[in-house]
């Protein structure tokens, strides 16, 4: 996500973070390569231009010359600047209403029918609500389907009429179903077309006035980037909608849209797509996303989804097992798993600071563990249990078992136990031994 704006920003900082002196010229420099930047991520040119001038003003009024640390001043300016761009802070759905109803609106294939499935998997499980997913899409019997699809994955009911050619007439009865069946969040998934029209827009704007949702949102795909803006403004031109959903932005290196939409169209993002999974949606962070955008990672969001998949009971039994040095291969693969159901690899990484100037060149995919855990299921549960009894011949057992070879059984072999040891060492107070042992290794 942002990999090629946070490069060509951590590029224009550069000079100003060293020890050479500051003037206003290299700060002019500065910010037209950021400009120039910002540009390259199809930010459109005016608001990149009214965006850097903004940040002049500040750091001159500021004194950015004469500070102790100029670079370090100027990134927090642009950091504060992009956050207020992007709107300056979270904002949520209204779910006042009984039932509380959202229309969702886009263009087709923008992932609206995905979306919908994952804000009610999202209000169920975050907001303790009880949704209804509603198929509003008169066009598409593969809509309706995919809609269904989506329900059972995330045990959501789904209201559906494959003979009815009305979506108003649909979403009125859904919403009557809601009421009777105690259901407070209706979210209505209406059709997309490829292109905007006269039809369509009628037809969004006649369900809209007829069922007076209590929230609008325009999903649209980010990667389209000022396209996506320009599509979020002639939609909103009609719609007056409440907010916007920016979907897979973690397929997205340039940024464009999330940095732009908000001053285009002046409506908050609220939500964003992160992956295909149905639990891949975050609540739009302003101030996180430019973070992440100037390479300072995002820790708040990484802590916030560590603590949605931990587990107090196996946490203790896990430090029972390490006091005792039982700490085995079936235990690593819990932790593995656990990990895994955090998210993508590459979205984890882009949260930790630094993490990805540092990993640039590492190509870390969702399927970065699946050679370990080939290499762990092909072990014995002894084995598992007891790391040492593996010897070479079950070395190349294992190793033909899991389709990898001796040298990767002997690696992962030799980095359990080296984190075995350090899990050791950390559970028994041993921090001061192990900075000591570090401190030897420099």
């Amino acid at each position: 996500m942002f990999d090629s704006l946070s490069t060509k920003l951590d590029k224009a900082f550069h000079v100003l973070k060293g020890h050479g002196q500051i003037t206003e010229v290299n700060v002019a420099d500065t910010l037209k390569e950021v400009r120039r930047a910002l540009v390259d991520a199809d930010v459109n040119y005016k608001i990149a231009k009214n965006f850097t001038k903004e940040v002049k003003e500040k750091a001159l009024g500021q004194d950015v010359l004469r500070s102790l640390k100029p670079g370090d001043l100027l990134v927090k300016i642009v950091r504060d600047e992009l956050t207020e761009l992007m709107g300056g802070s979270a904002e949520g759905v209204d779910l006042s209403g009984d039932p509380s109803v959202i229309l969702m609106a886009g263009l087709q294939g923008s992932g609206k029918t995905t979306f919908s499935g994952k804000l009610a998997n999202f209000l169920k499980r975050k907001k303790t609500k009880k949704p209804l997913l509603v198929a509003c899409d008169v066009y598409r019997p593969a809509a309706i389907d995919q809609l269904h699809v989506v329900g059972e994955q995330t045990q959501i009911e789904v209201f559906s009429d494959k003979e009815e050619k009305s979506p108003v007439a649909i979403a009125k009865r859904a919403i009557a179903h809601a009421k009777e069946n105690g259901h407070n969040v209706v979210i209505l998934d209406t059709a997309g077309r490829l292109a905007i029209d006269e039809e369509m827009m009628n037809e969004i704007s006649g369900i809209h006035q007829e069922v007076q949702p209590n929230e609008t949102l325009f999903v649209v795909d980010a990667m389209t980037g000022q396209d996506a803006v320009n599509t979020a403004k002639a939609f909103n031109d009609r719609l007056d909608y409440e907010g916007v959903v920016l979907t897979k932005l973690d397929g997205d290196t340039r940024g464009g849209a999330a940095i732009s939409i908000r001053s285009v169209v002046d409506k908050p993002i609220k939500f964003i797509g992160t992956g295909e999974k149905m639990d891949a949606i975050d609540v739009f962070y302003p101030e996180r996303m430019a973070d992440r955008i100037l390479g300072m990672g995002d820790v708040v969001s990484l802590v916030e989804r560590a603590q949605e998949q931990y587990d107090e009971e196996e946490a203790r039994k896990v430090q029972k097992k390490i006091a005792k040095n039982k700490f085995g291969f079936d235990d690593f693969l819990k932790q593995i798993q656990q990990i895994k159901k955090m998210g993508s690899m590459k979205d984890l990484i882009g949260m930790m600071p630094g993490a990805n100037k540092m990993m640039k060149n590492v190509d870390l995919d969702d399927d970065s563990f699946k050679h370990i855990e080939a290499i762990i299921q092909s072990m014995t549960p002894e084995e598992r249990t007891n790391p040492k009894i593996i010897n070479a011949s079950r070395k190349k057992r294992i190793g033909m078992g899991s389709g990898t070879s001796v040298q990767e059984v002997n690696q992962l072999l030799k980095q359990f136990k080296e984190m075995s040891k350090m899990m050791k060492m950390m559970q028994g107070g041993g921090q001061k031994k192990m900075m000591d042992m570090m401190n030897q290794l420099k």
